[in-house]
């Protein structure tokens, strides 16, 4: 099984957003029992919130759910428990290496990494631009999904 951890600063909006989209993706493909799909923050100040709303209304207009999703934190035992950890932008990869102390197995990448044009994630949180991140999330997901399907890891 492949366990792929999602993470942004308060998981309310892109790791969210990422996980839902990429458990969409899998569901839809032969390989839906190969993943194990999450998100985290790394902060704490949205801990047991529900997911933004505008993030819940994006995936609502394709027939994607959010239902039970509340924000937590990432802690150093999901460096352990997961395969790949998954940054949604620079910020968020500095953090994931200060609070797992570096990353020794070369488990952590930004999502946008994986596409023809890496980069960081734009935080709908302060552009309100909850198409353009979904873009975005979409186009990472699908890249990274395929790199999962033809990766020996």
């Amino acid at each position: 099984m492949i366990k792929v951890l999602f993470i942004c600063h308060g998981n309310i909006c892109r790791s969210p957003m990422a996980e839902f989209v990429m458990k969409n993706l899998i569901q839809a493909s032969p390989h839906s029992q190969t993943f194990h799909i999450a998100s985290a923050a790394t902060s704490t100040e949205e801990i047991g919130n529900p997911v933004h709303y505008g993030t819940r209304n994006k995936l609502r207009q394709y027939g994607i759910s959010t239902e039970g999703k509340y924000a937590v934190q990432l802690t150093p035992a999901d460096y352990k428990a997961y395969d790949y950890l998954i940054g949604m932008d620079s910020r968020n990869m500095s953090n994931m290496r200060r609070m797992l102390g570096g990353d020794p197995e070369g488990k952590m990448f930004r999502l946008l990494d994986f596409t023809d044009t890496p980069g960081d994630i734009a935080d709908p949180w302060y552009t309100g631009n909850f198409d353009q991140t979904y873009d975005e999330v979409k186009r990472g997901c699908e890249a990274l999904l395929a790199y999962l399907k033809s990766s020996k890891r």
